[in-house]
């Protein structure tokens, strides 16, 4: 469920909370849904442990999961997080496409560009 790109610059920290925030975005993590505990996932995907934490703990502060302490951590009834990510999304959007145009690129390679990034690319 969760990808790290061990040859990517991006840090492994930040692709954690990526992941995590497209999985409930796109709806396959729920509302009140246990994610997998920091020793658990760091194990699975052969990272250190605090390296799972520090995403853990920026999801928390930016209202995606909560902690209940001896509980584990579970996905937030977030939908106006979401929401407003996504408006914002949109809105950064069709300032690239506004811009894209302006500078000659041509729908085609804006549409294959989405396509590649919709389908697992880098959008290059």
């Amino acid at each position: 469920m969760f990808a790290i790109n061990y040859q990517s610059r991006e840090p492994i920290y930040e692709q954690l909370y990526n992941n995590v925030v497209r999985l409930i975005g796109m709806g396959v993590l729920s509302p009140h849904e246990k994610l997998p505990t920091v020793r658990a996932l760091a194990q699975q995907l052969g990272i250190n442990p605090n390296t799972v934490s520090k995403s853990y703990q920026m999801l928390e502060q930016n209202g995606y999961i909560y902690s209940a302490v001896g509980k584990g951590s579970f996905v937030a009834d977030n939908s106006a997080v979401i929401n407003g990510k996504q408006e914002e999304a949109k809105k950064d959007l069709v300032k690239a496409l506004k811009t894209a145009s302006d500078v000659g690129i041509a729908k085609e390679e804006v549409i294959a560009a989405v396509n590649d990034i919709y389908f697992g690319g880098d959008g290059k």
